[in-house]
């Protein structure tokens, strides 16, 4: 009998050892489960190798500095990605490494015991050409402590996602406490219009994406000025053109902004961006 990929057993790397998803578990008192206490990085694999992963090592250790956990040696990590990888061999694969507080107090409070560190991986989820998307009335909080951490307490990311799902939108846009544009609730956003490429600087509270600095990159390489500016949330209805960046979406373009169509969905600009992402992608050097 042949088995689908969602009943073939997954494995995942969990504290130094590979193990069946089935059989791994972790506490009860995981504070991470408790209290939100603890980071994650959602990576993509075209083959057996985790794309970027310098990058997304690099704002692993970022985030969870800010908490106070420690993580493992890159080369470790790096080897235990490739191993999951292999284990499950599915392609393009979503990776995800998380680390959380271990077992603690209930409470705010932190306990003295190791962080647990997983790794598990999936299909990436097959993505379209392009997404519709809302604005949503939660603002970040550009002067909060998580500002530009990548952590596990994504409640707003999941009830503004379930909003957008429910208006048939793909993305929910987030603006900030200042009322400018900030990010999505799992990517950042580009804008055009007036003759510039602009996207929200980091300073707006959005995460340093990593596909976010990729596109940056790419565009100084392509001679197409990016310019990092304040723009405010009530006018992304009004530009030409805009996408969105992620790890998963790599670089998606906006059809409607809460319902309304953009003026010039299919632009020359993000081909150009996109095709050369896609170029990067698929090549031997990690960028």
């Amino acid at each position: 009998m042949e088995h689908s990929v969602d009943d073939k057993a997954k494995i995942i790397w969990i504290n130094g050892s590979l193990i069946e998803e089935s059989k791994a578990n972790v506490s009860v008192f995981d504070h991470g489960l408790l209290t939100g206490d603890g980071v994650f990085e959602t990576m993509i694999a075209y083959q057996d190798v985790p794309f970027a992963f310098a990058r997304h090592y690099k704002r692993l250790q970022n985030s969870a500095s800010a908490f106070g956990l420690k993580v493992p040696d890159s080369d470790l990590l790096r080897e235990a990605c490739i191993n999951v990888l292999k284990a499950n061999n599915l392609f393009p694969s979503r990776l995800r490494i998380t680390i959380t507080g271990g077992p603690s107090p209930l409470g705010s409070e932190k306990g003295d015991a190791p962080e647990n560190v997983i790794i598990a991986s999936s299909i990436a989820p097959k993505q379209p050409e392009t997404s519709s998307v809302i604005t949503v009335p939660y603002p970040r909080n550009e002067h909060g402590a998580l500002v530009g951490l990548k952590t596990t307490s994504y409640g707003e990311n999941v009830i503004a996602l379930a909003e957008a799902h429910s208006k048939g939108a793909r993305e929910a846009i987030f603006g900030n406490v200042s009322g400018n544009l900030c990010e999505g609730t799992g990517s950042n956003i580009f804008v055009y219009y007036s003759g510039k490429l602009i996207t929200p600087p980091l300073s707006s509270g959005c995460l340093a994406g990593v596909t976010r600095a990729l596109v940056i990159e790419i565009c100084k390489k392509l001679g197409i000025p990016v310019f990092e500016d304040n723009t405010e949330l009530e006018f992304l209805e009004k530009v030409e053109f805009a996408f969105l960046t992620s790890t998963l979406r790599e670089v998606q373009a906006i059809e409607t902004v809460n319902g309304v169509m953009l003026p010039l969905v299919s632009s020359p600009i993000i081909k150009k961006i996109k095709c050369e992402f896609d170029r990067i992608s698929t090549s031997d050097q990690d960028p």
